[in-house]
């Protein structure tokens, strides 16, 4: 004689809440276009690898610029990660 066994379970859903919030969301992905935005600004340069040009790769858009906006893309990230959601 076989058992029927019951396999009707209630399943019970709870609230998932994530880390973040959706303003921490939106600080830290904006925080990723400056990252891009600056590393965009660091690339390019001389198709020919056998050539120099020392005003290219020594411009003022490499040596300043894009570092300034790649530290000030890491401190917007961190803000995100660090600032504290209205609840």
């Amino acid at each position: 004689m076989a058992t029927i066994k019951d396999t009707s379970k209630k399943t019970t859903y709870e609230k998932v809440e994530f880390l973040f919030k959706k303003e921490n969301y939106l600080i830290i992905i904006t925080g990723v276009v400056v990252l891009i935005i600056g590393y965009l600004l660091m690339s390019g340069g001389s198709q020919k690898p056998n050539e120099f040009k020392y005003d290219e790769i020594y411009s003022f858009r490499r040596i300043t610029l894009a570092p300034i906006v790649v530290m000030i893309g890491y401190v917007i990230v961190m803000v995100g990660i660090l600032k504290k959601p209205k609840e």
